[in-house]
C-alpha cells in the first residue's frame, strides 16, 4: 500500500491547480464569501468545459474516463483553494446513484444535464427534529395514484435556494420501522409548494430551511423501491462519510507558516523564532499529514474493490477534529490579531485565522457528527454491540 501519485495523476493535478490559481482570484472569494452561497455557475462552466467537473465519468457525459486517484487530487485541490463547489459535488452524488438505481427515463432526463452544469441538486436529510438521526425523518409522501403528496421541513438544506432540484427523504409507510418505511424523491423547487429560508452559520455560509407543503410530484421522480428508501440513501452517506477536511488543515497550516516567518515582532524576530510557535505548527503539520493518509486510503480500498465502511468515517472524525484543534492553536499562537475579520486587508493572512476557526466548527457535524462517526466505527469497523 502506498499512496505517492504516478506521473499521469501528478500532471493531471498541476493542470487542475494552474486552473484555479488562473480563475480564483482574490476578487472572486471575497464575492463568494459576501454572497454566504458555495456555488458560482461560471465557476462550474469552467470546469465542466476543462473536464475537471467529474473527471471519472465517461466523455459522454464531459468526463475523462480517469481514475480515482484523479478524482481525489481534484477534490483536494478544491478544497484547498475553498472554490465553491459544495453544490456540484452533492449534484455529482446524486447523478451517481441515478446512474445505479435510477429508471431508464430518469437516467435520460439527469444524467447529461447534471454532468453538464445544466442542473443542480441539493440533499434534503436532516430534520428539524432529528438531529442526526436521518432515519427519523418524519416528513410524510402519500400516495394518490400515479403521483405523491409531499409535507414535512428539511433542515440544513444547503442551496436548496438555489438548486432545481432537492434529493429528499420522506416517510411513505409510518406503521413500517422507521429504516423500512422511506423512499427517496428528487423533487423539482419549481414544484408548488416548495419554500426554502435562510439560515446562516456561524462561518458565514448560508443553508435552509425548507417547507414541503403539500408539493406534488410525479411518481416518476420517486428514485429507487417504495419504502426501499433507506437502501438508497446508504449510498450517498457512504460517500458523505468517506469525505476528508484534510486540505482545509494544509491550507490553514500554509498561511500560519508563513505568518510565523513573516510577522513583525517587538524583539525584531519573527515569531518562528519561538520554540512554542514551531511546535504548534508542528502538530499541525502532523495531523495534516495524517489526514492526508486517511483519506487516500479511502481512496486506495476503492481502488481495490473494497468498501470503507469504517475507514471513511475514520478520515472524516479525525480530520474534521484535527482541524479544530489546530485552528483553535493557531488563534491562540497569533494572539488577538488572530480574530480580526475574514478578507480584511490588515488582519494577519488577510483574517483567515478567523475564518477557518468558525468554519472548522461545522465541519464536525457536516455529513454526520463525530458521534455518528464513531459509532459506525465501533459497529461496523469494530463488531462491537450498539
Amino acid at each position: 500500500m502506498h499512496f505517492q501519485l504516478d506521473p499521469e495523476t501528478a500532471t493531471f493535478r498541476d493542470e487542475v491547480r494552474a486552473h484555479l490559481e488562473r480563475v480564483l482570484t482574490p476578487e472572486f472569494e471575497e464575492r463568494v464569501y459576501r454572497s454566504g452561497v458555495s456555488h458560482d455557475h461560471d465557476f462550474v462552466v469552467g470546469l465542466v468545459d476543462n473536464g475537471y467537473f467529474a473527471p471519472s465519468w465517461p466523455p459522454e457525459f464531459g468526463g475523462q474516463n480517469r481514475n480515482a486517484w484523479d478524482e481525489q487530487v481534484l477534490k483536494e485541490l478544491t478544497m484547498r483553494f475553498d472554490a465553491p463547489v459544495y453544490l456540484s459535488e452533492t449534484t455529482r452524488m446524486v447523478a451517481s446513484i441515478i446512474q445505479q438505481v435510477g429508471t431508464p427515463e430518469m437516467k435520460d432526463r439527469i444524467l447529461a444535464a447534471a454532468m453538464n452544469g445544466e442542473i443542480t441538486i441539493a440533499l434534503g436529510f436532516t430534520e428539524p427534529e432529528c438531529g442526526s438521526d436521518v432515519a427519523a425523518a418524519a416528513t410524510r409522501a402519500v400516495r394518490h395514484g400515479d403521483s405523491w403528496v409531499i409535507n414535512g421541513s428539511k433542515m440544513f438544506t444547503t442551496n436548496g435556494h438555489i438548486a432545481d432540484y432537492i434529493f429528499l427523504l420522506a416517510r411513505t409507510d409510518p406503521d413500517k420501522p422507521k429504516h423500512k418505511g422511506l423512499t427517496m424523491f428528487l423533487v423539482p423547487t419549481t414544484a408548488e409548494g416548495f419554500e426554502a429560508q435562510a439560515v446562516w452559520t456561524l462561518s458565514g455560509e448560508r443553508t435552509n430551511i425548507t417547507f414541503f407543503s403539500d408539493v406534488r410530484v410525479d411518481d416518476q421522480w420517486r428514485i429507487g423501491e417504495v419504502d426501499g428508501g433507506w437502501q438508497v440513501l446508504a449510498l450517498s452517506l457512504q460517500d458523505e462519510h468517506a469525505s476528508g477536511w484534510g486540505p482545509h488543515l494544509a491550507r490553514l497550516l500554509e498561511h500560519a507558516e508563513h505568518w510565523a516567518a513573516t510577522a513583525a515582532t517587538p524583539n525584531g524576530k519573527p515569531p518562528i523564532a519561538d520554540r512554542d510557535v514551531r511546535r504548534r505548527l508542528a502538530r499541525a503539520a502532523m495531523e495534516t499529514e495524517v489526514s492526508t493518509l486517511l483519506q487516500r486510503r479511502c481512496v486506495w480500498m476503492v481502488e481495490q474493490g473494497e468498501v470503507p465502511v469504517a475507514e471513511g468515517p475514520m478520515s472524516k472524525v479525525f480530520s474534521t477534529e484535527a482541524l479544530e484543534r489546530a485552528s483553535q492553536d493557531i488563534v491562540e499562537m497569533v494572539g488577538p490579531d488572530g480574530l480580526r475579520s475574514y478578507l480584511e486587508p490588515t488582519a494577519p493572512e488577510r483574517g483567515r485565522f478567523d475564518h477557518t476557526l468558525r468554519f472548522s466548527l461545522g465541519t464536525t457535524i457536516y455529513a454526520g457528527t463525530s458521534e455518528v462517526q464513531r459509532t459506525i466505527i465501533a459497529q461496523r469497523g469494530l463488531g462491537l454491540p450498539r
